[in-house]
């Protein structure tokens, strides 16, 4: 009884693992997501935050590592990730150190846009629309959340007060720089946080990501749905 319990627990186990490795943007997905609903209860610059953090550099690493299997990826995505690694935990432990904040802010910001760029070629690599690239359109556009709220906060860390929130301070927490991040690239326009008078980096970098929002929805979202309605058509 015991062995066919444990046998049925491998089975089960192994079958989570083959799915798992089979949508791995699904995973990377459900991991941002997860994010998004843990971050306002961990502290700006504490282990919690840490801790989130280091887990979403490691699904990264994992799903870029999926979805483009050439070695040179592979070693350019441990490359990025290795110190991306070590300045989450340096940043925890010197959360008021300029140059601490600096390199974690551009090194986070350039492996994100490196992931989002591998998800985009993993999405344009074929003409037939699968159900994890599907999944890869929405793990794309959190991706790039991401990676312009750590943008600004390496706009903020050199410009200080860039920013301005109703009621608030001048330099933004992360969760503030995320809420400008998910704001603006979803169009929404519903953030109470935005550039300061005369912020003109602040204001650059905005302008680019409601570009970017466009093009994303233009080139991407209208070329999967192209493909996929050819698809139900054949």
């Amino acid at each position: 009884m015991f062995t066919y319990a444990g046998a049925a627990g491998r089975n089960r186990a192994q079958r989570w693992w083959a799915a798992l490795r089979e949508h791995p943007s699904a995973v990377l997905l459900g991991a941002q997501l997860l994010a998004l609903l843990v971050f306002p209860y961990t502290s700006s610059s504490g282990v919690g935050r840490t801790v989130v953090s280091v887990f979403g550099v490691v699904v990264l690493a994992l799903a870029v590592a999926a979805v483009d299997r050439t070695p040179s990826t592979r070693i350019v995505a441990m490359g990025l990730g290795a110190p991306v690694f070590v300045l989450a935990v340096a940043q925890a432990i010197w959360p008021d150190r300029y140059w601490v904040s600096l390199l974690h802010y551009a090194s986070h910001a350039v492996f994100y846009f490196y992931t989002a760029i591998s998800l985009l070629r993993y999405m344009f690599a074929d003409r037939w629309v699968s159900r994890d690239e599907l999944f890869a359109t929405g793990a794309t556009f959190t991706v790039l959340v991401w990676a312009y709220a750590h943008t600004y906060g390496l706009v903020q860390t050199i410009w200080p007060g860039s920013f301005t929130v109703e009621g608030g301070h001048e330099q933004l927490v992360w969760y503030e720089l995320l809420f400008l991040s998910t704001t603006t690239l979803t169009g929404t326009g519903l953030s109470d946080i935005g550039p300061a008078a005369g912020a003109n980096p602040a204001r650059s970098v905005i302008m680019i990501q409601m570009l970017n929002q466009v093009f994303y929805i233009a080139l991407v979202i209208a070329r999967l749905l192209g493909l996929t309605l050819v698809k139900f058509r054949r």
